[in-house]
C-alpha cells in the first residue's frame, strides 16, 4: 500500500493590514502541527499568504495592488517556510499571487517536495468574477482584472511515491479541471479556494455554497478515481463570510476527514494511494469504456438528415 498521511491546513482570515511575515508565522505553526502528526503533505488554501484582495477596486492604489503580489518563490518573506519544510522533511502546496518578470499576473500554486525543492508550478485556469468595477456589490471579485488565465492547462507531477495535480478555486467546479489530470494518471488533486458566501450574480445560490463544494469535488473524485484534498481560506474577512469545511475526500467520492471551525485548523487523513486502482481500473477504466469520438461530434458540422 502506498499511504501518504495528508494534512488539509484550512486558515482563518487574513485581514488587509496583516504583514506577509505574521502569515507565514501562521503557516508554520500548521506546518509544525502537520509534522507532529506524521504528514508527509501539508496543503494550504488559494492566496493563503494576503487577504482576498480582489474584492476590492485598486486602480487608485496601484502600489498596494502590487503589494500583494511574489514577484518570486521562494522569496524574502517566504524562504522560511521552505527552509522549515527542508528541516522538517515536509512538503507543502502553497496558492498565492504571482507577478512574472514580464508584468504577467497569475492565481498560482505551487507543489514543494520534503527536501524543500519545488516540484511544480500551476496557474489557474477558471477565473471567476468580473473585470470591470461594479459598485453596486457590496464587495467586488475582481479576480478576471487582476489575473491573466493560466496558459498551461492543468499538468501531474510524480511526487510523494504518487501522482499529484493541482488546481484552484473555480476550478473545482468543472469537470474538465479532474479529466484533464486523471487523463494523465493522477491519483490526488489538491485545491485551495477563497469562497464567499455571497454569490452577487444569484443570490439564491447562497444557501447552496456547502453543498455545491463538497458535491463538485466528490463527483470530481469518483469519476475520476483519485483523491481531492480541498482547502479554504475561510471565516468573516474584511466584513465578508467565505465557506470554510476544508475536505479530504476518497477516490470513492467520500469525505474521510473535514474541518469543523472557520479558523486556523489542520484535518489530517491517511491517504491509500493505490485505492484509486479500485475505481480507475473498474467502472472508469477510461481505456476499456470513454469514448472519446463520440465527445468530437459535438464539434462537428450538423449534416442534412
Amino acid at each position: 500500500m502506498r499511504s501518504l498521511r495528508v494534512g488539509a491546513a484550512q486558515l482563518g482570515p487574513i485581514m488587509r493590514d496583516t504583514t506577509r511575515r505574521e502569515v507565514v508565522d501562521r503557516l508554520i505553526v500548521l506546518m509544525r502541527e502537520a509534522n507532529a502528526e506524521d504528514c508527509g503533505l501539508v496543503v494550504f488554501p488559494e492566496l493563503a499568504l494576503t487577504t482576498f484582495f480582489p474584492r476590492w477596486y485598486l486602480d487608485d492604489d496601484p502600489q498596494e495592488l502590487d503589494s500583494y503580489y511574489e514577484t518570486q518563490m521562494p522569496g524574502p518573506e517566504t524562504q522560511r517556510l521552505f527552509d522549515e519544510a527542508k528541516a522538517l522533511g515536509i512538503g507543502f502546496y502553497l496558492g498565492y499571487a504571482e507577478l512574472t518578470p514580464e508584468g504577467e499576473r497569475y492565481n498560482t500554486s505551487v507543489l514543494v517536495d520534503e527536501s524543500g525543492s519545488l516540484v511544480g508550478k500551476y496557474r489557474k485556469v477558471h477565473l471567476p468574477g468580473h473585470e470591470e468595477h461594479e459598485p453596486e456589490r457590496p464587495f467586488q471579485h475582481l479576480e478576471r482584472r487582476y489575473f491573466k488565465e493560466g496558459p498551461d492547462g492543468f499538468g501531474v507531477w510524480e511526487a510523494f511515491d504518487g501522482i499529484i495535480g493541482m488546481a484552484l478555486c473555480n476550478d473545482r467546479r468543472w469537470p474538465e479541471t479532474y479529466r484533464v489530470m486523471a487523463l494523465q494518471n493522477a491519483e490526488m488533486i489538491l485545491i485551495g479556494y477563497n469562497t464567499p458566501m455571497h454569490y452577487a450574480p444569484d443570490p439564491s445560490q447562497n444557501p447552496l455554497q456547502s453543498f455545491h463544494n463538497q458535491l463538485v469535488m466528490q463527483a470530481g473524485a469518483y469519476q475520476n478515481g483519485t483523491w481531492v484534498v480541498g482547502v479554504a481560506k475561510g471565516g468573516i474577512e474584511e466584513g465578508v463570510d467565505s465557506l470554510a469545511e476544508s475536505v479530504i475526500i476518497a477516490p470513492s467520492g467520500q469525505i474521510v476527514a473535514q474541518a469543523t471551525t472557520t479558523d486556523d485548523e489542520l484535518v489530517v487523513a491517511d491517504c491509500d494511494l493505490d485505492w484509486c486502482k479500485h475505481y480507475k481500473n473498474t467502472l472508469f477504466d477510461f481505456d476499456r469504456y470513454r469514448r472519446p469520438e463520440m465527445y468530437e461530434l459535438i464539434t462537428r458540422p450538423k449534416t442534412d438528415q
